[in-house]
């Protein structure tokens, strides 16, 4: 009886108190008891799990100052409420905070309606911080989100945690597929789709340039700009360069820009020459933003839903789904084009 309604991990780093307290919330969550029931006795979780009384104690008086159980003397502890405070608890890593991460982060607590607390962590691409985040949060929480960026060994790192409590956001790979639900993009297919929509807007540029630093930004990008390449060779010259540093910019040009950095130098050089933003020079930036609805009267992006992006992550996390979600792109048309 306690290991269908508790859980405790030998090897986990987090205290076993605190284990069962997040292993009988988890229980509530997922409708394993009801108001009411009878809990297993502190006698039968000490034998289970070779813990001390002392440690069983604490973790059921928190469970009662919190509400969640009562005590009826000489007959044990018994479910009071299934309206805890959080019924989840929450991991969230990011690789970076931006404006459109916010968006995310800000729909995505927005959907989760009071039911889950959570934390935020940074690993800023860093795969030794990505991994340490991992290994010393690891029983922790109920639900763990994750951005593993391109880091194309994640799943080395993920695998210490439950398989059914790990959610992965915005990069995936066929690895993590296998084993953990996702809301992801595919920035292959989003950049190809995306050029192809536009090329009325395309046809009265020359020359077509990707800048692809090739350091944060998800490879799919270089792949389905290429992909694009290869399409239409005929009908524009195309290249991928590493930086905006020495290029000379000219009219007939479209630059695809996934960074903001060079969005802010292209429409300064486009005013130093005397460049008309959107019919000498063309601009597409990534990941769209309510700022970019005005600079230059508008700059072309293309971009996720990320306040789609959020709310489908949050129905995930609270109904436990193991689902694989691809959360589409589109080309944002304004005059930058």
């Amino acid at each position: 009886m306690p290991s269908e309604i508790f859980k405790v991990q030998t090897e986990s780093g987090t205290p076993k108190y605190k284990q069962l307290i997040n292993s009988l919330l988890q229980s509530i969550d997922n409708g394993d008891v009801a108001v009411g029931d009878k809990l297993p006795s502190i006698n039968s979780i000490c034998k289970e799990f070779a813990l001390s009384r002392d440690t069983v104690l604490v973790a059921f008086n928190e469970l009662k100052v919190r509400g969640v159980i009562s005590s009826v003397p000489g007959k044990g502890y018994y479910l009071a409420s299934t309206s805890t405070q959080f019924k989840k608890n929450i991991f969230l890593l990011f690789e970076e905070f931006n404006v459109f991460k916010e968006i995310l982060y800000n729909s995505f607590i927005e959907n989760l309606n009071d039911k889950a607390s959570v934390d935020i962590y940074f690993h800023h691409f860093n795969r030794s911080v990505f991994k340490e985040l991992i290994e010393n949060n690891h029983g922790k929480y109920t639900s763990y989100v994750i951005m593993p960026a391109k880091f194309n060994d994640a799943y080395s790192v993920l695998k210490q945690l439950p398989e059914k409590e790990v959610y992965i956001l915005d990069q995936t790979n066929s690895t993590l597929k296998k084993h953990f639900p996702a809301v992801y993009q595919n920035f292959e297919k989003d950049m190809f789709t995306a050029l192809q929509s536009g090329l009325d807007l395309l046809e009265k540029y020359e020359k077509i340039y990707l800048v692809y630093p090739g350091g944060k930004e998800p490879v799919g990008q270089l792949k389905g700009f290429r992909k694009f390449a290869s399409y239409y060779e005929d009908k524009w010259e195309m290249e991928v360069i590493d930086s905006l540093k020495d290029q000379e910019i000219k009219s007939g040009e479209v630059y695809i820009v996934p960074n903001d950095n060079d969005l802010v130098t292209l429409v300064k050089e486009a005013k130093n020459l005397k460049l008309k933003i959107g019919s000498d020079l063309g601009i597409i930036s990534y990941n769209d933003t309510p700022l970019k609805e005005v600079v230059a009267d508008g700059i072309t992006t293309i971009s996720t839903d990320f306040k789609e992006m959020g709310k489908i992550l949050a129905e995930l996390v609270l109904n436990l789904k193991n689902e694989l979600i691809e959360n589409k792109s589109s080309l944002i048309r304004r005059k930058s084009l």
